[in-house]
């Protein structure tokens, strides 16, 4: 029982590290997305920015779905409540950032981790409600116009909002959310500009 568990975290892994919405518009239309992009992230928003509506639509639907498929396919066939199900959430998001096809350059997540959460609906809607109505309030009520601080934003209150309801039901899910949380801000956040900094402060 345990080696299927781990041939569907592998497999989700995998397919998380391939980037569809890079892929596609090289295969299609011959753009390289990554290149034209001013944060080189080979993401949905970049496919939609620079290959039109129909390619970043179906790099789109790609991305969600290849963290919808193996979250729901688990929650339906096998034991959601098994904490190897925490690394069949994660699996995908994390292929997703490390892109270990492309170099190990990897997308910023957010199209991945919305198929999960919208995958764990099922069991718990409330992540996925509460990150969409976020998105939405930040977009159109109290706007903030970077799409990086929005996000970093909008995933440490989701964090928040997780961890506050561990506290009278925990759940193996629930820990999944914040892990992927943490990886989606982490992957907003400029690390490499950072330590860069850091090191030339030290050098001087």
């Amino acid at each position: 029982m345990y080696m299927l568990w781990f041939i569907v975290i592998f497999i989700s892994f995998c397919v998380g590290g391939i980037m569809f919405s890079s892929l596609i518009p090289k295969f299609f239309i011959k753009k390289d997305i990554t290149s034209l992009s001013d944060d080189l992230n080979p993401g949905a928003y970049n496919a939609f920015k620079y290959s039109g509506k129909r390619i970043g639509t179906v790099c789109l639907l790609l991305d969600f779905f290849k963290g919808f498929i193996p979250v729901f396919l688990v929650i339906l066939f096998m034991d959601y409540k098994n904490i190897l199900f925490l690394l069949v959430m994660i699996a995908p998001v994390l292929g997703h950032s490390f892109g270990v096809f492309n170099h190990f350059h990897g997308g910023k997540c957010i199209t991945t981790s919305f198929g999960v959460l919208a995958a764990i609906a099922r069991i718990n809607f409330w992540p996925l409600i509460f990150l969409a109505s976020l998105y939405v309030f930040f977009s159109l009520i109290i706007k903030i116009e970077s799409n990086k601080t929005k996000s970093i934003i909008v995933y440490s209150s989701l964090i928040i909002f997780i961890a506050a309801t561990l506290a009278n039901n925990f759940n193996y899910y629930a820990i999944g959310v914040i892990v992927i949380s943490i990886i989606v801000i982490i992957k907003h956040i400029n690390l490499k500009k950072i330590l860069n900094n850091k090191l030339l402060k030290i050098n001087d």
